[in-house]
């Protein structure tokens, strides 16, 4: 368990083991404490990352992005407590029992974000957002139409700093392009990037008879055995097959008036129904029930597989495991179409990840200011990391941005395709490299050009894969007018669905695998499932949510 506990955090735990009164908690005066220099000294709940490749020496309550904040805002975190996972989140359910927070905590739903508010543990953010945040920072969150503060407001009063969760794009098909020109397959003729079900499925079989990575056991397409997957972008999962289907596999959204839970439609009968034929004929891995993520990484890795599916950014993570084994993979980007020749997508939720402030802080002020810092200044004023070279270094070497003091990521709904369009321009000769408009584009032009020149550079393989193919791939889809949005409901915690939704969840996806695997007929065992769905819970958490949408 990765979790550091300072004195502090100590004390949190034992609070909460023996239940102090929460309103004993409301009464308490702030953590914080200011210096004769004015140095504002705060406690912080870190979230952090098992790889987040910080330099040797440096840690999430020491690193450069830190010290860039303790400098630039004269102020000095110390952490309260770190975790990573669900182990973070025990921390923040330890918090909350108590009503012992630090000054400033990230929380990961905005369930939690109720619980401060209605138990009057958490600052009103109203009053330094207006006056605090930058034109920028307001315009970003101004990109999403009202969507993200209007979710972290409460009669009024704007309760947290959400993060945001800018539309991913739709799930992509990764595939071993070197091995279809090896191979002299013809794949996306009209060069659309779009691809049919029946393009996909021979393309799985050309792989898995003509084994180009040349292993004793090729596979065919693997996927987790939970197969489907709420997030747009569905990596891992059967998401892009089902989505051709006009299906969308645990997502709740409404059509012709109607609250519908997509695992539970008739298009998705028939994506099951597709794949489940495919796992006959062996196109889909034998052993879709137990592989793990892993398990799959290392498939791609070793060759044994060529196609994959997931969000743009996976190259980033993932792909460039390939790349380690074999320098000379190459993956090309495609979406599969439906059968009126569109890719359906769906659209995120507006925020994910909120920073939260303790009721008794006396400078709510910092968390705007951090903010502002990291999500405005460092990405716009580029004098920031010539002053802070350490930070430039963070960036051009990747590391992880949970390593800054606010773990979420604030960026306009627009960003995706406007990064993409500065990459472009400069690596096209349009635009010279210190016009492009941010730090992280600036490092990935660079490191680009380098893999376009030969350079062995994990880094370059993975940024040119992630952008030229993965952002590239969906501004073509969205210049070309092929990609149909759907816009979700995105409920909150009903009471149902805290006592029924984990063996709801369990249910659909064991049954789904049986279903798949040929253990169950799908002919008449979906229905059966639907039925037992709706039995076990899934009737009332529908009633549920109708209710809360017609508040």
């Amino acid at each position: 368990m990765n979790i550091k506990y300072t004195e502090k955090g100590a004390v949190m735990v034992l609070t909460a083991l023996i239940a102090v009164s929460m309103t004993a908690c409301e009464n308490k005066i702030s953590k914080a404490e200011t210096s004769a220099v004015g140095t504002v000294s705060l406690s912080m709940g870190r979230q952090t990352l098992q790889n987040v490749k910080l330099p040797d020496g440096d840690t999430y309550e020491n690193n450069a992005y830190t010290r860039m904040a303790d400098k630039e805002l004269n102020i000095k975190i110390t952490d309260a407590f770190e975790a990573n996972g669900d182990d973070y989140d025990r921390q923040v359910s330890l918090a909350l029992s108590s009503g012992d927070l630090p000054d400033i905590m990230k929380v990961g739903s905005l369930d939690e974000v109720k619980e401060l508010y209605d138990n009057g543990l958490i600052a009103d953010l109203t009053e330094v957002y207006n006056k605090d945040a930058s034109n920028n920072l307001k315009a970003i969150y101004n990109s999403y139409n009202g969507r993200a503060l209007d979710n972290v407001t409460y009669d009024g009063k704007i309760m947290a700093l959400p993060g945001t969760n800018v539309d991913s794009g739709p799930s992509i098909v990764w595939v071993r392009s070197d091995w279809v020109k090896k191979l002299g397959i013809t794949l996306d003729a009209d060069g659309d990037r779009c691809i049919t079900v029946a393009e996909l499925k021979n393309l799985a079989k050309d792989f898995l008879k003509e084994n180009p990575g040349k292993t004793e056991h090729p596979v065919g397409i693997a996927v987790t055995p939970y197969l489907t997957s709420g997030d747009p972008d569905g990596t891992y999962t059967i998401n892009s097959i089902a989505y051709a289907f006009n299906a969308f596999p645990k997502t709740w959204y409404k059509k012709d008036g109607k609250l519908i839970y997509g695992s539970t439609t008739a298009t998705m009968k028939t994506a099951l129904t597709t794949v489940a034929a495919w796992y006959k004929e062996g196109i889909i891995d034998e052993q879709v029930g137990t592989r793990t993520w892993d398990d799959i990484t290392a498939l791609l890795a070793n060759g044994q597989t060529g196609i994959t599916f997931g969000t743009w950014h996976i190259p980033d993570w993932l792909l460039k495991n390939v790349y380690a084994m074999d320098p000379k993979a190459i993956f090309s980007t495609y979406t599969v179409e439906n059968d009126d020749g569109v890719v359906n997508c769906k659209h995120n939720n507006a925020t994910s990840g909120y920073m939260v402030v303790n009721k008794s802080f006396a400078h709510p002020e910092i968390v705007v200011q951090l903010a502002d810092l990291f999500y405005d200044k460092l990405v716009n004023d580029p004098s920031l990391l010539q002053k802070y070279p350490d930070v430039a270094s963070y960036i051009k070497d990747g590391v992880d941005g949970s390593a800054r003091p606010m773990n979420i990521e604030i960026n306009a709904s627009t960003s995706l395709m406007d990064d993409y369009s500065d990459l472009e321009k400069c690596l096209s000769g349009k635009i010279p490299i210190d016009k492009v408009k941010t730090a992280e584009q600036r490092s990935n032009v660079t490191a680009i050009k380098g893999y376009l020149n030969g350079d062995a550079d994990p880094i370059g393989w993975s940024k040119y894969h992630s952008r030229i193919g993965g952002l590239g791939l969906i501004k073509k889809l969205e210049d070309g007018g092929k990609i149909t949005w759907l816009t979700p409901e995105f409920p909150s915690t009903t009471d149902t669905m805290k006592t029924n939704q984990a063996n709801l969840d369990k249910l659909e996806e064991e049954r789904f695998i049986k279903i798949v695997t040929g253990g169950l007929d799908v002919n008449k065992e979906f229905d059966k499932f639907v039925s037992d769905w709706k039995e076990q819970g899934g009737s009332k958490i529908t009633e549920e949510i109708e209710a809360q949408l017609h508040k």
